[in-house]
């Protein structure tokens, strides 16, 4: 945990789900200057004369160092060869405000938990607010989600009372808010649970989701509200985004998710893409 500006923060949780190696990217710098017997790797130097098979494959995705790709990361800066190194982060707990950031990084692959399909729960939260709860139930039906990357628990209530707000106020504008909030076979759950908040809340919730529940409630969350992805970039990308990222002029939550992406990124890595580490 952090603290900001005066305000607590949880810092984002990140594991490497695969790496392809360095040898792919030595063989591509190899190619280029048809050097492979001065290679260190034997693996590497047996290319210069057949095509690798399964098992040179393996052992080529397992080599630690390359003084090649070492020279022309550092001494020559022919990073163009970095590319053929990928690897790839489950990333736990950042938040929306991370994604604008993330954004600005246009080689990557990105997939990011939705809220087109993923607020049911918010949702279902308010619609049992309204039928025997109230805007406190919502408050802390919503508290126990862990949904902020803040951790004080007094401002997220108050975060948590701004969306009830606009729900409340989005209710009494649209015709039949139901029929946008809930699916149609849950529908009836309202008036057989009437009155008892907790049970309709739990009916909502074991039954059918409505689809796309988000396209119409996306405008309550803010920024603060955490959500998970994986991202992939190739090695080249990386070193950008660690240059740019794991600095005190960056945004300080992304600061965060660049200092723990590289706590989990292997050392072979880091010695083409970051100095002193």
């Amino acid at each position: 945990m952090e603290e900001m500006y005066g305000i607590k923060y949880f810092r984002p949780e990140v594991v490497l789900l695969q790496d392809t190696g360095i040898g792919v990217a030595e063989t591509a710098a190899r190619t280029c200057y048809d050097s492979f017997s001065n290679s260190e790797n034997d693996v590497v130097k047996e290319i210069e004369n057949k095509l690798p098979n399964a098992a040179m494959c393996e052992t080529l995705n397992e080599i630690e160092e390359s003084n090649l790709l070492d020279d022309l990361a550092w001494t020559y800066f022919h990073h163009s060869i970095l590319e053929h190194a990928n690897l790839s982060f489950l990333i736990r707990g950042t938040s929306r405000g991370v994604l604008q950031e993330h954004a600005r990084h246009r080689i990557q692959a990105i997939s990011v938990r939705s809220t087109r399909y993923t607020m049911s729960s918010i949702i279902n939260a308010f619609v049992a607010s309204k039928h025997g709860g109230d805007k406190n139930f919502f408050i802390q039906k919503l508290l126990s989600f862990d949904m902020f990357v803040t951790a004080d628990e007094a401002y997220n209530a108050l975060e948590i009372a701004g969306m009830y707000d606009k729900l409340d106020y989005q209710s009494k504008i649209v015709e039949d808010f139901h029929a946008i909030a809930v699916a149609k076979s849950s529908l009836p759950f309202i008036e057989e649970f009437s009155g008892k908040p907790e049970a309709l809340y739990n009916a909502l919730q074991n039954g059918k989701k409505k689809r796309n529940v988000g396209d119409a409630f996306k405008h309550i969350i803010t920024d603060n509200v955490k959500v998970d992805m994986v991202v992939t970039f190739n090695l080249r990308s990386l070193k950008n985004y660690f240059t740019l990222r794991d600095s005190g002029a960056a945004y300080f939550q992304i600061r965060w998710l660049a200092q723990e992406m590289i706590k989990v990124t292997p050392q072979k890595y880091l010695d083409l893409i970051v100095k002193n580490k």
